[in-house]
C-alpha cells in the first residue's frame, strides 16, 4: 500500500510503498541469509537499513518484522558483535535503539582485512611447518598469497571507493 499523506520532507516515510518496503527487506535477508549470516540477524539489519533514520527500538523492530523480544534480542546481540549495529540509550528514556554504523560497509571490510592480516600470518606459519613443498604445504602457502594479494588489492580499493562515493549524490 502507498501512503501518500503530507507533503513535507518529514513525509518521505509516509510516501513509501510499505509493501515493496517489506519484499525488499525479506529478500535482501534471504540473500544475507544463503551468505551465511543467522536468519533474524539478516531480517534484523535488513529492516535496519531500510529505515529512514537507520535505526530502530526492539518493539518497533519486533511489530515490523512480526517476531518476538527474544527475536530481536538474539539478532541484535550478533549484528553488534560482528559491529553491524551498535546499542544507544533513546534520550530521556530507558529504551535502547539499535543503529547502523555510518559507512558501514566500508567499516566491515576494514575489519574484514583485519581478520585476513591473521589469517594470512598463521596459514604462513602452517606452510612453514607443513613444509613449502609438500602438497599441503603449497596450498596452505597459496592460500596465504592469496590472502596477501587481497589485503594489497582491498587497501586501493577502499581509496578509490571514498574517492567515488565522494562524486555521488546520494543527499
Amino acid at each position: 500500500m502507498l501512503k501518500t499523506d503530507g507533503d513535507g520532507p518529514a513525509d518521505a516515510a509516509s510516501r513509501r510503498d510499505e509493501g515493496a518496503v517489506s519484499r525488499f527487506v525479506e529478500r535482501f535477508a534471504a540473500q544475507l541469509t544463503e551468505a551465511g549470516m543467522p536468519r533474524m540477524a539478516a531480517r534484523v539489519f535488513a529492516q535496519l537499513l531500510a529505515s529512514d533514520g537507520g535505526a530502530m527500538t526492539s518493539a518497533e523492530l519486533g511489530e515490523t518484522l512480526r517476531i518476538s523480544p527474544a527475536a530481536v534480542s538474539g539478532a541484535v546481540t550478533y549484528l553488534t558483535q560482528v559491529n553491524m549495529v551498535s546499542r544507544e540509550r533513546e534520550p530521556g528514556s530507558r529504551r535502547d535503539r539499535y543503529v547502523l554504523h555510518d559507512e558501514l560497509w566500508y567499516e566491515t571490510f576494514t575489519r574484514r582485512d583485519q581478520l585476513l592480516t591473521q589469517w594470512e600470518k598463521t596459514l604462513r606459519e602452517g606452510a612453514a611447518g607443513l613444509g613449502t613443498h609438500s602438497p599441503a604445504g603449497a596450498r596452505v602457502a597459496e592460500t596465504a598469497a592469496f590472502f596477501a594479494f587481497i589485503q594489497g588489492e582491498m587497501l586501493g580499493l577502499m581509496d578509490r571507493w571514498r574517492a567515488h562515493r565522494a562524486t555521488l549524490d546520494l543527499g
